[in-house]
């Protein structure tokens, strides 16, 4: 794909092929302490730097989002536009912009994206039936190129920053009641139904050259956002065969990896997106009932796994430590094989790393977004790393933005090791919001309000926790769905940054 970017929906492409609990932490973890001051005034800094990279680099004559910036590279992302319309809320909560500045770049993204032509033509057309192609050129908000495939779980990013935006932009003022119309309409107008294939599974995408992807969404990853958003919509939506589709995986990467038994997914991404803007604590679908577990547990898991893989570092790269750990999808140093100790080692560009049950890859490259995205999961030990990896690495890898995409301690040109120069947005974005999760649950709460997402989670068998008991099915079938805001449940995702732990031990609470 041009650039190198394999894009989001990578995980997905790798997969083309009753247990008692698990204890909440590794055998001998201590309970963790309160949030040292220093911490959160490295977490606020880089909350704020993080933020800025949206703002900087958002276009806002268009409201359009590039892939990655600063670079040569001009193409947009529509994944990361769903990070910016989020990123501007926390900004507007955080007083870094005022409201109405977020309302204009707001208003501005929303009219871009509603007006832009739906079409099945190679070359004129943003998406077609509510999709939108996975990269746009950022002159034209066209498709970028013919490589460029119209993305089911891009779409389904972009749907989520959409969504937050109707529910966030409350006020009954005429210009947030036109956020939330212009939010409905685009969410309403993504067919889903066209993207099921005949066994109930979402495709990967479309191209007019070449039709549909014959790659799925199937198996925890990323794409559980997209089934819910699917099994949401009033209109052209998913029916509930498609989430159990989508689960009939789930049982073959059950099971210990590191010390921990869950549900594997090696990138650490795909344990962050969906959980960016829905709070999985205490809900729970059939599947995760039988395992006496809930998703939100389950990533957290997977965060000290990598962990733990990292401490034991099978591959003897440099520099990994209990404190310097991080797989995901990121950049790397390139395609290239260099001596280290003696021995041939090949290194990757922008490539899909993890480590897991299903698959490992790893070439020594450490993705800060990999722990700073996990923060909401486990801040006991992702404060002490995100604090080491800056306090060690801080002069190549931090900067106006925050830390960089990626580096490789192992990776050797000259007298030092690779870093990143670049910063891309759906990496950034998992680090924002779900910082801002940890401090004080303002995405996970404001997408609690959205009627959508509650719809989709019920349709797809969630119970429990902050949802609610079931309304009583309406008279004559009609569909009860509508666009009203529902009310803040009393429980639920709190402000007091609870990490979800049902273990008893002190969890790390910001100040």
């Amino acid at each position: 794909m041009t650039g190198g970017r394999v894009g989001v929906c990578i995980s997905a492409l790798i997969y083309c092929t009753s247990l008692p609990p698990a204890p909440a932490l590794a055998v001998g973890q201590p309970a963790a302490p309160a949030a040292h001051h220093s911490d959160m005034v490295m977490i606020g800094d880089l909350e704020r730097r993080t933020f800025q990279w949206f703002w900087d680099s958002a276009d806002p004559r268009t409201g359009l989002v590039p892939d990655r910036a600063p670079s040569a590279q001009t193409f947009s992302s529509v994944a990361s536009i769903g990070f910016g319309l989020t990123a501007y809320g926390i900004g507007v909560t955080r007083g870094y912009i005022t409201r109405t500045q977020a309302i204009t770049r707001t208003l501005t993204t929303l009219h871009y994206l509603l007006d832009g032509p739906q079409n099945d033509s190679a070359d004129g057309a943003m998406g077609y039936r509510g999709f939108y192609y996975h990269f746009l050129n950022r002159a034209t908000g066209l498709r970028y190129n013919h490589e460029i495939e119209l993305s089911s779980i891009d779409t389904a990013l972009l749907m989520e920053g959409v969504l937050f935006a109707q529910s966030f932009y409350d006020y009954h003022t005429p210009r947030e009641a036109e956020i939330r119309d212009l939010a409905d309409r685009l969410y309403r107008r993504v067919d889903w139904q066209w993207m099921k294939r005949p066994d109930n599974r979402l495709s990967m995408g479309w191209s007019p050259e070449h039709q549909f992807i014959p790659n799925y969404w199937e198996g925890y990853s990323e794409g559980m956002m997209a089934y819910i958003l699917g099994l949401a919509a009033p209109t052209h939506g998913l029916e509930p065969a498609s989430w159990q589709a989508w689960l009939a995986t789930n049982n073959q990467r059950w099971g210990n990896y590191y010390g921990q038994t869950f549900l594997n997914f090696a990138p650490l991404f795909g344990h962050q997106y969906s959980h960016a803007w829905i709070d999985f604590r205490g809900v729970r679908d059939e599947w995760a009932r039988g395992k006496q577990i809930d998703y939100f547990e389950n990533s957290r898991r997977a965060v000290y796994a990598q962990r733990a893989y990292a401490m034991a570092n099978p591959g003897k790269w440099q520099g990994y430590s209990a404190t310097t750990w991080g797989l995901t999808a990121c950049d790397g140093p390139g395609e290239v094989t260099q001596k280290l100790d003696g021995q041939d080692r090949h290194f990757l560009s922008y490539s899909a790393r993890g480590a897991g049950r299903d698959y490992t890859q790893d070439d020594g490259t450490i993705a800060p977004t990999a722990a700073a995205g996990s923060i909401a999961f486990a801040p006991e030990i992702v404060l002490p790393t995100l604090r080491d990896m800056k306090n060690h690495y801080g002069q190549k890898i931090y900067g106006r933005y925050g830390f960089v995409d990626a580096f490789n301690p192992s990776f050797h040109s000259g007298q030092s090791y690779w870093t990143d120069s670049e910063y891309l947005g759906i990496d950034q974005g998992p680090i924002l919001l779900m910082i801002e999760n940890w401090r004080t649950g303002l995405v996970w709460n404001v997408m609690k309000r959205n009627p959508y997402i509650r719809a989709g989670l019920e349709r797809a068998g969630f119970e429990g926790g902050w949802l609610p008991a079931a309304p009583p099915a309406p008279a004559g079938g009609h569909d009860a769905r509508t666009t009203q805001l529902a009310p803040l449940p009393a429980t639920g995702g709190t402000a007091s940054g609870q990490t979800g732990r049902r273990d008893g031990a002190a969890s790390v609470h910001p100040s």
